[in-house]
């Protein structure tokens, strides 16, 4: 069973839409004690850093994702639920985030030719053997949407890059929590591949 995280911030229906047209369960949660119990999580996410992060601490979710994280069970953060693991974001001001991984978010800067937010299908490009990747080829496209890119303290938790104005980490893995600035349940045969790759971790 998948769990997803609602925390009134995504597009939560259609990553459950993913998963079950995989043949995977998936249930839509918003309780802390539900959370808690999951054994695969995915923290999905589309909108402001500000607000995803005020209301994950008002629905006291914080703690039970932090558990989930640590105590390596299967983790997926999508888009803003990548963002939200990193240190502090720069949108719209300065805001703390989970701490999970220690780094920044941050603008794309306005760069002639290049159009922000970022948004349609891009290359990604990979680094090692992350199990997320199993049985997609090098090199393949997904969905982007998004302003503001994470910038880890350390390559370390790197497994993939790309290219929009300048290289930027676009999936991180630290154990087994992963985590995607492109969003896989829009991005066709290669990201429910990947949604697939997860399910069976």
């Amino acid at each position: 069973m998948i769990t997803i995280v609602d925390y009134g911030m995504g597009n939560l229906r259609s990553v459950q839409k993913a998963f079950e047209s995989l043949g995977v369960a998936a249930e839509i949660v918003s309780r802390p004690e539900q959370v808690a119990q999951a054994t695969k999580l995915v923290l999905p996410g589309v909108g402001a850093f500000r607000d995803a992060i005020a209301d994950l601490r008002k629905q006291e979710l914080v703690e039970p994702i932090l558990a989930h994280i640590n105590a390596d069970r299967p983790f997926l953060g999508i888009c803003l639920g990548l963002q939200l693991l990193f240190d502090v974001s720069y949108e719209d001001g300065t805001w703390p985030g989970l701490g999970v991984i220690p780094g920044e978010v941050v603008r794309f800067d306005d760069v002639a030719d290049f159009k922000v937010p970022h948004m349609g299908w891009n290359e990604v490009v990979t680094r090692g053997d992350c199990p997320l990747f199993r049985e997609i080829p090098p090199g393949s496209h997904f969905y982007f949407v998004h302003s503001y890119y994470v910038v880890p303290k350390s390559d370390d938790v790197v497994v993939a890059t790309t290219d929009y104005i300048h290289p930027f980490t676009s999936v991180v893995q630290r154990g087994r929590m992963f985590a995607t600035q492109f969003h896989p349940e829009k991005s066709q045969t290669c990201g429910l591949q990947l949604l697939r790759n997860f399910a069976e971790l």
